[in-house]
């Protein structure tokens, strides 16, 4: 018997390192996604086997987690550890995860398998609601990343667009927009946890500028909701540029995706950083009129693929 689900990736449309400040953040799932097979085995072991790697521990050390070597891993046993406590058994598995999504460029790739993994490894006994999914998905990110929001576990999931905000959570943004992206990868590596201190760094030491910013930010937020309810493509792309701005001027951008976006300027409706900065990728509005002149000028100084928003999110095959 074998259990596959798959989930969907994510960008940041707006909002992001702000939205650690309490501004609310725009996200939507994409229709590139992350598929994980799980089935019982004859050994006692847990295996994870993925184009980054393989790692193999036994049932009696799930308990112990601080041995993962590899440590993006980490989640994976986690999620196993629960399903097996769970239900009670004392059988071996095996997870194969395969991707559609480029790891460590702000994707949400990692969200993404933790939410294909638990649907997977749980339906061998029983399947869960996307609710429980997402709650432990959320939990197994947290092994690595003790801050981290769930706000991609959450629009990988439930999928579309949401808006996310300390205070209020997730808000469905109703709309059923066919929106297309081009996502160009500057492949510059970076840390998250790295840039989300250096934004914090700056936020102590420019506290008056900051406060601006964050004021600057909740009015694109808010006529970016508008602008995705009426589909307004124009404005949402030029809401991009300036949010762009406001990334570049808290030090996240980076001479690569600076130059990244002025290209797809000369054609798209707007482009911006999505994710944490310092790196990984930008995504730039596209049209049918558009899209082939964005994409063939972005490729000649990057790596790009289309993106379109996946209303869906978690699936079960």
């Amino acid at each position: 018997m074998k259990s596959v689900a798959s989930a969907p990736g994510k960008i940041i449309l707006f909002g992001e390192h702000f939205v650690v400040y309490g501004i609310k953040a725009i996200l939507c799932s994409i229709d590139k996604r992350i598929t994980a097979t799980s089935q019982f085995v004859d050994d006692k072991i847990i295996r994870i086997k993925s184009s980054l790697g393989e790692s193999v521990m036994d049932l009696n050390s799930l308990n112990n987690l601080e041995n993962v070597q590899q440590k993006f891993m980490k989640p994976f046993f986690y999620i196993a550890q629960k399903a097996i406590e769970g239900n009670f058994v004392d059988q071996g598995i095996e997870i194969v995860v395969e991707s559609e999504i480029p790891p460590g460029v702000g994707l949400g790739s990692s969200s993404a398998a933790c939410v294909a993994v638990t649907a997977s490894v749980n339906g061998l006994f029983h399947k869960l609601s996307k609710d429980d999914v997402m709650k432990i998905a959320i939990q197994a990110e947290r092994t690595v990343f003790e801050q981290n929001s769930g706000a991609d576990s959450s629009v990988s999931t439930f999928g579309g667009l949401v808006s996310y905000d300390l205070k209020n959570g997730f808000q469905d943004i109703p709309s059923r927009n066919d929106l297309d992206f081009i996502i160009s990868n500057s492949a510059q590596v970076h840390d998250t946890q790295d840039v989300v201190r250096q934004v914090r760094n700056f936020k102590e030491e420019n506290k008056d500028l900051f406060n601006k910013l964050c004021n600057e930010e909740i009015d694109i937020v808010n006529n970016a909701i508008t602008s995705l309810k009426e589909n307004n493509l124009n404005k949402l792309g030029s809401l991009m540029l300036k949010n762009h701005d406001l990334l570049k001027q808290i030090g996240v951008s980076t001479e690569k995706i600076d130059s990244l976006v002025k290209e797809a300027k000369k054609t798209s409706h707007g482009a911006k950083i999505t994710g944490a900065g310092g790196g990984g990728c930008i995504i730039s509005l596209v049209d049918d009129f558009n899209k082939k002149d964005t994409l063939d000028n972005l490729r000649k100084i990057s790596d790009c693929f289309i993106a379109k928003i996946d209303y869906s999110g978690l699936r079960y095959t």
